[in-house]
């Protein structure tokens, strides 16, 4: 009887494991990929020093503090930056203060993509290995972090800003650290998606 039983068990085991893997793939499948969460929320930058994409000279996380910045990371082969670019250069002309972030991208493309499209940010620092994109849990471009005048990591965008939910949630995120300027900047985005 007990030979039996174990029989009977090892025949359906490969169908016990095939069902468990298809129940954990199903429930992975309705998760939104976009609301990672990130361990680096409330924390502060990460310390970095890259090159600036345009003339001589570095960009520290220093550099963050004193300032409500959104960090924007961009590549010129990313086809999601593109669709939110236009968005990204009406904050910058709502008076934004945004940081280009070029990631694992050849200086000479971002610089023609730039050229060819604008450039809303006040700086550009290019990380073209992407090793301080693996500090910042950077997954792919584009992503956009807001970082308090402390240089506190506030809130992490994944994908592009051109989603009502995501300008939401960073709207959300901006009401909460009162970022006057900024929430009126990106409501206003909003409003435009929208129409």
């Amino acid at each position: 009887m007990q030979n039996k039983q174990s029989t009977v068990l090892r025949r359906f085991m490969p169908l016990i494991v095939f069902a468990a893997l298809v129940i954990f793939l199903a429930i992975g499948l309705t998760l939104n990929p976009r609301l990672v969460p990130s361990p680096l929320i409330d924390k502060p930058a990460p310390e970095f020093e890259l090159p600036l994409l345009y003339g001589e000279g570095k960009f520290t996380n220093k550099d963050l503090i004193g300032h409500v910045t959104l960090v924007n990371v961009w590549a010129s082969w990313c086809f999601a930056c593109r669709q939110e670019h236009e968005g990204v250069k009406y904050l910058s002309r709502n008076g934004v203060r945004i940081i280009g972030f070029n990631y694992k991208d050849e200086p000479q493309n971002a610089k023609a993509w730039l050229t060819k499209l604008g450039n809303p940010y006040q700086t550009v620092v290019a990380d073209n290995d992407g090793r301080v994109g693996i500090d910042w849990g950077v997954y792919g471009a584009p992503e956009t972090f807001l970082i308090d005048q402390n240089g506190i990591i506030r809130h992490k965008v994944i994908g592009p800003l051109t989603s009502v939910d995501q300008l939401d949630d960073l709207i959300e995120a901006s009401q909460k650290e009162n970022f006057d300027g900024l929430l009126k900047a990106l409501k206003s985005l909003k409003q435009q998606l929208v129409e």
